[in-house]
């Protein structure tokens, strides 16, 4: 079978399926089983995979149907024109948090620590884009710290980011520029309705703490001050309905500056802020 008929076979499948985009995840499952790049898969529409081939993405094929992510299949999910290796330990870096990298690369800063890093795609390419620039990231979870080095040795930058297993702001030390997070914020009311593509693959740790879904946001913002130099930036991913109650965190807490940053989507996205002025410096 040619490449082509693979494609329209599959997508066929996986549309009754009740898969969403049936031609991208089969295009992007096959170059993968393939080793090609995806824009080159038409290229190859002509040849005659192998018979291992074959199996292989029909297998993937099978997964899919059965409502498993294709970057958990695939074992990468792309990011500000990266690559990132994913699998069911971190959460898949979603286009939305695209708007909380582009916010950060317009401050000044030279020292950045993020907390909750996961496959570590916002603090390397942080990194692959601010060549002055170094980094201390954090994750509770040591599976997740290993991927993101991985992450950081593809894109060279392992030099300039210090990964660290830590709750929050629990074993950190000194003061940074700015901080950046893409925290848990989804309440345990909004958990309980998502589907299974992410319940099932993603971990929930990173999804939510429950309750309000705010709790991540008061243990950061509270404590934070405390690990800026003098008018530090702190840079937070949101929630769509989370930007009043998370500016007020922060006016509670002294910061000044806050400013509502939209996605592509016109919808409320991150929340920027900066330390107050007599914030120590050192």
């Amino acid at each position: 079978m040619k490449v082509r008929a693979l494609v329209l076979a599959s997508q066929g499948k996986l549309r009754d399926c009740g898969i969403e985009n049936p031609t991208r995840d089969a295009r992007l499952m096959l170059a993968n089983c393939l080793g090609v790049e995806i824009h080159k898969l038409n290229l190859i529409d002509d040849s005659f995979p192998s018979e291992d081939e074959i199996s292989k993405f029909w297998r993937m094929v099978d997964e899919r149907c059965k409502r498993k992510p294709v970057s958990k299949i695939i074992g990468y999910r792309a990011f500000w024109g990266r690559n990132f290796e994913v699998n069911e330990d971190v959460l898949d870096p979603r286009g939305d948090t695209e708007t909380l990298v582009e916010v950060v690369l317009k401050k000044k800063f030279k020292t950045m620590l993020e907390l909750g890093t996961g496959s570590g795609a916002i603090a390397i390419t942080v990194l692959a884009e601010r060549f002055d620039a170094t980094c201390v990231a954090t994750d509770i979870s040591g599976p997740a710290l290993e991927i993101a080095a991985r992450n950081s040795k593809i894109y060279g930058v392992q030099n300039r980011l210090t990964l660290l297993q830590s709750d929050w702001f629990s074993k950190i030390s000194g003061r940074f520029d700015i901080i950046v997070s893409n925290p848990p914020y989804i309440s345990a009311k909004e958990y309980n309705e998502l589907g299974n593509e992410v319940v099932d693959y993603d971990p929930k740790i990173s999804l939510t703490t429950g309750g309000d879904g705010l709790d991540s946001y008061r243990q950061i913002i509270s404590n934070a001050r405390e690990k800026l130099r003098k008018n530090g930036q702190l840079v937070l991913e949101i929630g769509f309905s989370q930007a009043e109650p998370v500016k007020k965190l922060l006016d509670g807490a002294g910061f000044s500056k806050i400013r509502i940053h939209k996605d592509l989507g016109s919808r409320d996205r991150v929340l920027s802020a900066q330390a107050a002025e007599g914030s120590p410096v050192t």
